[in-house]
């Protein structure tokens, strides 16, 4: 199965009602569920008779990169985090040209819109889940995020 096409239904899951869902297409299967957390989605691809290799049986394979251990660990940020709740794009502001939900030193209440993230076409906002004080503003606007990823930190 094509991976835009899976990646498609599972989008289309965690967007509506449906809990669960399995297409068949030829020998493939695939199963979406998912699961009563947040939105959390559960790929289970069932094999087909014949595995399908990716790599030649001669192929290098790439030995992971370890990271130096001299490397000073990236500082925590101090604060409450707001993070992503999805796969999308992040905007800071509702249209180009207007000003940013948000500056770095804003004040929020909870429930005030921090951001956009566009997720297949869909513009959803994103609000504060705390009051305080914008103190660090983590992704550029444009940029891909990812579900979980730390966008803001609140003061």
């Amino acid at each position: 199965m094509d991976l835009r096409k899976l990646k498609t239904l599972i989008d289309l899951v965690a967007e509506s009602d449906i809990a669960e869902l399995e297409v068949t297409e030829g020998e493939s299967k695939v199963r979406i569920v998912k699961s009563g957390g947040l939105a959390q989605n559960q790929v289970m691809m069932m094999p087909s008779q014949a595995p399908t290799h990716y790599a030649p049986a001669g192929a290098p394979v790439a030995a992971p990169v370890a990271a130096p251990a001299a490397a000073p660990a990236a500082a925590e940020p101090t604060g409450h985090v707001v993070k992503s709740p999805m796969v999308g794009t992040f905007y800071r502001a509702s249209a180009p040209g207007n000003p940013a939900f948000v500056e770095v030193g804003a004040t929020v209440k909870e429930g005030d819109t921090l951001c956009i993230i566009e997720a297949m076409k869909l513009l959803n906002e994103i609000d504060a889940d705390k009051s305080g004080t914008i103190t660090q503003i983590l992704v550029e606007n444009g940029q891909p995020v990812e579900f979980g990823q730390p966008l803001f930190v609140i003061g």
